[in-house]
């Protein structure tokens, strides 16, 4: 029977990508105008532009006139052995069926907000295309969310619809009655659910002919939620020209990609890194976008899938980096450039991939409201642990509190000019939070709230954030978001959370709480173990504190957190010299021991006083 069900999962699969017959290019894709690929400088915007036509439609075209060459636009696998290809023409048959789906069944209209909550399914692109090519705005989440935060988002965006799986969907039933707006639900799976539409069955038999939208290149085109410094998550809405930015010649020199390449983005579904890395990056140049479904981060299986496949550029986080360092391989036979950002890597982590590889890591920077803003091009001198230099049409300057230019070598805030011009790229606004939108507008810039310096020849360093805001394996948590849901457990008087140095993920949560007199005498490493389920419970299960301290009251607010000491000591050697990393090692080295001497005299006083 199991291999019976096997056949039937994956004849569904296959059949469903590869089943039907693609109509006629000229009947599904009006909107694409002949000749060929649209070319623009870094400060040349057209008025209309929309990515499923002008970029998804322009490389279908090319392999209709055999001018691509056969290697997939979407390559997807999974620990299976399961794999699926699809080419761009399949691509743009199978999302103008999700697009009727999404007008026709569900009724959705340009405007109407989508919420999308899936894995790494091939559904993802279908989804996200579809809402491109008839101006729903999509509204990526990641998986780990709970009920509590997809009632939030349901309601803060008064979204009229939701696409997800059925692990999900539970979820989404136990919160629908309390969001008025929603009207369609549609899952991705091989079972049925009452009250939910089937998007695999819909997407199969809906028609192939669709008419893409003349977007605007202002239009609204998704909408993310951010994590907050303070209270809930905000919602930057961003327009069809954070697509747009990707064709910008200097944004492709970042990658350099090329149709021959094949990529992996390892970033959750949910971020807007995923939106840049496997769908706007590598389709913009034609490459292939490479997908493991990955439902559990495993180092060894990342090695044994870029030693098996011809992957030639990888994108993910730090952490992933560092993981991968600790298995057993050999050079990777096809891998030829990676790109790394979100967290600030050692000087140390560079040479050992550099050693173990023979490849340098390039460091990128950006921001859910941003996207890609700075990072080291292909080819560009390097300088140690730097984040490179700004990407036109974005101009980046480091600026005090009141939006001054700071002179070389100065700590202050990354800021991107937005006036007299707002760039292409950048975030339309925080929706339905003038206020929060205010707050960042800084004199003629964008303020980050990243701390940073430039040297004379442009290069950024990153010091750390100026909120409340941390970055752990590429996930950002709000920390008010961790207190607010600790606050609620009956074990905790007080509690503050701050972030704490990991060797994997850069950053992790850490707790101090001060317990209710109730809970003083519980088993601490039980109610450890039950305040980060608690805390999974209330938010994102990835926000949970790593590590809880337990402390008494008077000593509650002195909390010790050498983070941004050592970021700070790590870029001033590395903008002094080689011989003065040696310097600022040892100091290093002296300052973490003193103040870990420091920390545990604390604990040993509070153990004194708890006797």
């Amino acid at each position: 029977m199991q291999w019976l069900m096997r056949f039937w999962v994956l004849s569904r699969i296959h059949k469903f990508y590869h089943g039907f017959h693609p109509a006629a290019w000229h009947l599904r894709c009006q909107s694409l105008s002949g000749g060929g690929a649209p070319r623009w400088n870094d400060y040349t915007v057209p008025k209309e532009f929309n990515f499923a036509s002008n970029v998804l439609g322009y490389w279908t075209q090319m392999e209709k006139e055999g001018k691509r060459g056969p290697s997939p636009a979407l390559w997807w696998v999974n620990d299976e052995g399961d794999e699926v290809k699809w080419s761009f023409r399949e691509v743009t048959d199978l999302s103008c069926r999700a697009a009727n789906v999404f007008t026709q069944t569900c009724g959705l209209q340009p405007g109407d907000r989508l919420a999308l909550i899936l894995p790494r399914v091939p559904e993802w692109w279908l989804v996200t295309m579809g809402c491109m090519r008839t101006g729903i705005t999509f509204m990526p989440g990641t998986t780990q969310l709970t009920a509590r935060d997809i009632l939030y988002r349901l309601q803060m965006s008064k979204a009229k619809g939701i696409v997800t799986t059925d692990t999900l969907a539970p979820e989404v039933d136990s919160v629908a009655s309390e969001c008025p707006a929603l009207k369609t639900k549609l899952l991705v799976s091989d079972h049925s659910r009452e009250g939910w539409l089937d998007f695999r069955s819909l997407v199969k038999s809906a028609s192939p002919d669709h008419i893409c939208i003349k977007s605007k290149v202002l239009d609204p085109m998704a909408i993310f939620f951010t994590s907050g410094t303070t209270g809930l998550p905000k919602m930057a809405k961003h327009n069809h020209g954070l697509a747009f930015h990707s064709s910008f010649p200097s944004c492709r020199k970042l990658l350099q990609l090329k149709t021959s390449d094949t990529m992996w983005c390892m970033a959750d579904p949910g971020w807007i890194l995923a939106i840049l890395g496997c769908l706007f990056e590598p389709w913009t140049a034609g490459a292939t976008v490479f997908i493991h479904r990955l439902p559990q981060f495993d180092p060894k299986v990342i090695v044994e899938t870029l030693v098996k496949y011809p992957i030639t550029q990888i994108l993910a986080a730090p952490a992933v980096f560092r993981s991968i360092l600790k298995q057993n391989f050999t050079r990777f036979p096809a891998l030829e450039h990676c790109c790394t950002g979100g967290e600030a890597l050692l000087p140390e982590e560079q040479e050992q991939w550099k050693r173990q590889t023979g490849l340098l890591l390039h460091e990128a920077y950006g921001q859910t409201e941003t996207g890609k803003t700075c990072g080291n091009f292909r080819g560009m001198k390097l300088k140690p642990v730097s984040l490179g230099k700004s990407i036109p049409p974005y101009d980046v300057q480091i600026i005090d509190e009141k939006g001054n230019i700071l002179p070389p070598n100065t700590e202050g805030n990354i800021g991107i000019r937005i006036k007299p011009v707002r760039p292409i790229g950048l975030f339309m606004c925080y929706e339905d939070n003038p206020e929060k939108t205010a707050e960042v507008e800084c004199g003629d810039f964008y303020n980050t709230g990243d701390r940073a310096t430039m040297d004379e020849e442009g290069y950024i360093w990153f010091m750390g954030r100026n909120d409340n805001v941390i970055n752990a394996s590429g996930y950002h948590i709000g920390l008010a978001e961790v207190e607010n849901a600790l606050a609620e457990h009956p074990a905790v008087a007080e509690s503050a959370v701050v972030s704490s140095l990991d060797p994997i993920q850069g950053e992790v949560v850490k707790a101090f709480i001060v317990l209710t007199p109730n809970f003083l005498s519980h088993d601490k490493d039980q109610l450890t173990k039950e305040l980060q389920q608690h805390v999974k419970s209330m938010t994102a299960p990835y926000k949970y504190p790593r590590k809880v301290v337990s402390i008494l009251p008077d000593t509650f607010h002195l909390r010790l957190d050498v983070s941004t000491i050592l970021r700070k000591l790590i870029v001033g050697a590395a903008t002094l010299g080689v011989s003065a990393l040696v310097i600022y090692f040892w100091t290093a080295v002296l300052m973490v021991n003193i103040l870990k001497y420091l920390a545990d005299t604390l604990l040993i006083i509070n153990k004194q006083k708890c006797l």
